[in-house]
């Protein structure tokens, strides 16, 4: 991270190799848009080169990447659709053991474009980013309990989804 602040090509490279697959894959199912998830994605990334050297503390780079992410994504889904945010209670915590089957991985990654936005995002910071309820409250914003909240009714409606495909 250091070496990146200092302008590092061979870092710079090996940063841009290590986090844009999963930024990706977290801006598409987030947004919804493959098209919407690519331009994010370079926004992200200019954002990032633009802004590396205010980082202070280089192990944060994670919840960093992952709110200038969030910020962009929801400016533009709030520009398209005008969500409404949850205003949800919080949830006694659940295990995270094998709900899911690895055979049902892509039924899962299907389901999860049926999930309102704040739903969805929490579970793919959470399981596809192994992101802690902590890291996962910086990057939304939000106190834990609301990220406990949004994980439990995520994982419900998540459920819910998959079970009404087989109906």
């Amino acid at each position: 991270m250091l070496k990146c602040q200092i302008g590092d090509r061979a870092s710079w490279d090996e940063l841009y190799r290590r986090y844009n697959p999963s930024l990706g894959y977290y801006l598409r199912r987030l947004t919804g848009r493959d098209q919407a998830a690519d331009d994010l994605q370079q926004e992200v990334w200019l954002a990032v080169v633009r802004n590396i050297a205010r980082l202070k503390s280089p192990e944060a780079f994670t919840v960093w990447l992952y709110r200038i992410a969030r910020s962009k994504a929801i400016n533009r889904i709030s520009v398209n659709h005008k969500d409404v945010p949850l205003d949800e209670e919080p949830a006694a915590e659940t295990p995270d053991e094998d709900i899911f089957r690895a055979s049902d991985a892509a039924r899962v990654h299907a389901a999860l474009n049926g999930l309102v936005p704040e739903h969805r995002e929490v579970l793919l910071l959470r399981f596809m980013e192994d992101l802690s309820y902590e890291q996962i409250a910086e990057v939304i914003g939000r106190n834990i309990g609301t990220v406990r909240s949004r994980i439990h009714y995520g994982k419900c409606a998540l459920r819910r989804q998959l079970e009404n495909e087989h109906e």
